[in-house]
């Protein structure tokens, strides 16, 4: 997943992160200290599988960073679900999910013990919804006077290394 976002969206400057299951607390850590050091809202969006862990997973990540200003899952949500062929588990799959602890609580919640993997999205569909996500907190003209101020920093760079040279 973390190669298509770099594909998608690596030219944008913003922070991506993959966290697979419960996160280290170390990883968790060094995170929050990534968040901080930008001294300014940042906002999580996020695409998880839509399971009982698949859920706690991203409660879980989203308590033990708390340094978000916003935060919005992408993917996959009930509604999304909802237009995906049906996935039938084997039978090995079935007794693993009904075995998770937190199985009962989202069954509750959506009406049916089910396990869509994020993948089960096209490509292009999961790029669009976070595409959409992006926009709702991109701002052009901040990020094109950074792109002009990185220019001229990397000029001074250029004039100083030439200077440098002829001394």
């Amino acid at each position: 997943m973390l190669s298509l976002l770099d594909l998608w969206f690596g030219d944008l400057g913003v922070l991506r992160v993959a966290a697979g299951g419960f996160d280290s607390q170390s990883h968790v850590d060094d995170l929050v200290r990534t968040v901080r050091r930008y001294r300014r809202p940042a906002v999580l969006l996020y695409a998880g599988d839509f399971d009982p862990s698949g859920e706690d997973i991203a409660r879980d990540f989203i308590a033990r960073t708390d340094c978000w200003h916003a935060t919005r899952r992408i993917a996959l949500t009930p509604q999304q679900v909802a237009n995906l062929p049906e996935y039938v588990p084997t039978e090995a799959e079935a007794r693993k999910l009904r075995r998770d602890p937190r199985a009962k609580a989202f069954e509750r919640r959506h009406g049916s013990l089910v396990q869509y993997e994020v993948d089960a999205l096209p490509p292009d569909q999961l790029r669009n919804l976070y595409r959409t996500a992006v926009d709702d907190y991109w701002d052009e003209a901040a990020y094109q006077a950074v792109l002009e101020r990185e220019a001229a920093e990397r000029q001074q760079l250029v004039d100083l290394a030439d200077e440098w040279g002829q001394r």
